[in-house]
């Protein structure tokens, strides 16, 4: 009978553990939390009543121990220094050319991760069990918090695998998601208690509390991101540590990649910014690091902070406002996304009435209803996001939105998209996805069709004219159909045929831009028309050959890829060719693209800055690469010319601190050879 027991306990033991990982570090559940509260109950019952199979690395463990009379202060073994801080891109250049010059190296590789906004903590780990937890304190020291690290979800009691290190000490962020900390306030709200102010100060309380059972009732949660000390770990970047501590059972910071290069790096943090409302947790930037471990030795720290890292961080705003409706918006890409329409509210100097939703896993996670009061956040440039619900607010009156099972438009099936999170209208016929990729075609930043805006490719979709891009070049074939039209006169429409017509004529780059292929836009469509000249030869490359173009990187590569060899690109690419419109020309051998030759700006990085008077801003960066050289977004020692216009600000003071030559634009006009095409 003992050795039965002993068997059920280390059996249900290991399976714990492993739907903590799955729950913590894979974010894969396989079972409910009823389910695994029962496993659970019945492991804590079997140690209850046969305390020799008892073990400190039991699960049960995780629930607190008793309390404690006060807090000892330790030394960290290794100082937990600061960050140092930037607002804008342009520190970041400033980050990588001292990195670079410290290493005396052309392009260094850099890891991009989500900065927590939580409390930070130290896991010392020894021959794989968990003997300490730390808070940073000042520093140098901090409060042993190991009775209260032990009840916070994803910190394992003892590192998984055979062989685990000597001296391991993680760093990480403690915190408390936004969906935890909404049911949290409820449940205060509930209990007539004050509720909690927000998730940071939350979570700082509840590692200070001397009762870790009230500790673990605050949901505390973990991620790992550093390393301080270690024995016995040989690995050499910062991506191989993170797999590391992944096999062993601990979670990291997600979504972390290496780049080469700052501006693939940048690539990289945009993607990141634009995929924030993912998150279950609270962000106030990105933190960039060099990713080897021996260029960080060779780099060292200030007194203060690392040299080989920088937090790029942005300000937030947030407000509370109350969801009047959720709808439906049915995108270019067929993909229905749910809105909530708000009670306007003003966060950081602009009105907000709508935030999207994204889709229904976002919808589903948020739990949003008709009539919540919800958190929505505004951070730097990042269009306004809904955080959490104040669901201590709710009063009953709240409706659950239901989300359709067909598209509202058109009402044609819908489907989730294989393997991901997005639920399309498979009708490719759809007036809302199709008037939406049309509008975008013809806009000023794609092929630039004067005269075809947004009420008349209603008309033309609703009329049957329009059915896909090639379809805009067969109106020039339809004139009487276009005048039969309400509201349009005859010579409207020989000013838009002749607009078609002439669009035919757009350089490479404006086409590959209309084409809407994710995450290429005007400058990465440039960059992909001047290395490779057409699109026969861009259809031609793998995602390796595009991953290696500089400001490509694998993420637009893999998404060209894809377009040109779907069913869908190929055909619309075939359609377009027979109409005649400019696929590009082929560059000659030994040319690297459209800057090569004797081109007067050949060569010149250019960077302008002010309120411009002879040129907006897309005009003045086409004058600039039709003359051969190139549009940067930021000053540094590789930038040849400034040009200035009224009320030219930091970017300016930049060029006069480097003696870089700032001109007008006049001068500009007159450098490139006096032409101001």
């Amino acid at each position: 009978m003992s050795k039965q027991v002993k068997v059920e306990i280390e059996k249900l033991r290991h399976e714990l553990e492993k739907h903590n990982r799955l729950y913590y570090v894979d974010a894969q559940p396989e079972i409910s939390d009823l389910e695994y509260d029962k496993l659970f109950k019945r492991l804590e019952q079997l140690e209850q009543e046969h305390p020799k199979y008892d073990s400190p690395d039991s699960p049960t463990h995780k629930v607190g121990g008793e309390p404690i009379d006060g807090f000892e202060t330790v030394p960290h073994r290794l100082p937990m220094l600061s960050i140092d801080n930037v607002y804008d891109e342009q520190a970041l250049f400033d980050f990588d050319e001292r990195v670079r010059k410290l290493l005396d190296a052309d392009v260094v590789e850099y890891t991009v991760e989500y900065k927590i906004d939580g409390v930070a903590l130290a896991l010392i780990y020894e021959e794989g069990r968990l003997v300490q937890a730390l808070t940073r304190g000042d520093g140098r020291q901090g409060d042993d918090i190991t009775h209260n690290a032990r009840t916070v979800g994803g910190v394992p009691l003892r590192l998984e695998g055979k062989s685990p290190p000597a001296l391991l000490e993680v760093r990480g962020e403690a915190y408390i998601a936004n969906s935890d900390f909404s049911r949290l306030r409820a449940e205060q709200e509930a209990k007539g208690e004050t509720v909690f102010a927000n998730p940071r100060n939350t979570t700082a309380g509840a590692l200070k509390l001397l009762d870790p059972k009230l500790c673990a009732a605050r949901k505390v949660r973990f991620l790992a991101h550093g390393i301080g000390a270690h024995e016995g770990l040989e690995l050499n970047t910062h991506i191989a540590y993170l797999d590391a501590l992944r096999k062993m059972g601990l979670p990291t910071t997600p979504a972390v990649e290496a780049r080469t290069g700052i501006e693939a790096t940048l690539e990289l943090a945009h993607v990141l910014m634009d995929d924030l409302h993912t998150l279950d947790v609270e962000v106030d930037g990105l933190v960039v690091k060099v990713n080897n471990f021996h260029e960080r030795e060779t780099l060292g720290n200030t007194s203060k902070s690392p040299r080989w890292l920088v937090a790029y961080k942005w300000e937030k705003y947030e407000s509370v406002t109350q969801v009047e409706e959720i709808g439906i918006q049915v995108g270019k890409t067929g993909a229905l996304t749910p809105v909530a329409h708000l009670v306007p509210v003003e966060i950081a100097g602009t009105t907000v009435s709508r935030a999207s939703l994204h889709n229904r896993n976002e919808l589903d996670r948020l739990g949003v209803m008709i009539g919540d009061w919800v958190v929505v956040e505004k951070a730097g440039k990042i269009i306004p996001h809904v955080v959490r619900v104040e669901e201590h607010r709710r009063d009953g009156t709240e409706t659950e939105f239901h989300f359709p099972d067909r598209c509202p438009e058109c009402g044609s099936e819908v489907a989730q998209d294989e393997g991901g999170v997005y639920i399309r209208c498979l009708n490719p016929a759809c007036p809302a996805q199709l008037r939406e990729s049309l509008r975008f075609f013809a806009s000023r930043s794609a092929m630039d069709i004067e005269g075809l805006g947004i009420k008349l490719v209603e008309q033309l979709v609703a009329a049957g004219l329009l059915t896909s891009f090639a379809d805009i070049y067969r109106l020039t074939d339809r004139q009487d159909d276009v005048l039969a039209l309400e509201r349009i006169g005859e010579k409207s429409v020989n000013n838009l045929l002749s607009a078609i017509e002439k669009s035919k004529e757009q350089p490479l780059w404006r086409l590959l831009t209309a084409l809407n292929i994710r995450h290429v836009g005007t400058s990465n469509a440039r960059v992909l028309a001047d290395r490779f000249g057409t699109i026969d030869a861009i259809c031609e490359q793998t995602v390796e050959s595009l991953a290696e173009v500089d400001e490509i990187g694998p993420i637009i590569a893999e998404s060209v890829y894809r377009y040109f060899h779907s069913d869908f690109g190929g055909r619309i690419v075939e359609e377009l060719r027979e109409r005649g419109l400019n696929f590009g020309e082929p560059i000659p051998e030994g040319e690297s693209g459209q800057n090569a030759g004797d081109k007067p700006l050949a060569g010149k990085t250019i960077v302008v800055t002010g309120t411009l008077s002879r040129f907006t801003r897309d005009e003045i960066k086409e004058f600039i690469h039709n003359h051969g050289g190139k549009a940067a977004g930021s000053v540094s020692k590789k930038t040849d010319y400034l040009v200035a216009g009224e009320k030219a600000g930091s970017k300016r003071e930049k060029a006069e601190q480097l003696s870089i030559p700032i001109l007008t634009e006049d001068e500009l006009v007159a450098l490139a050879g006096g032409d101001s095409a």
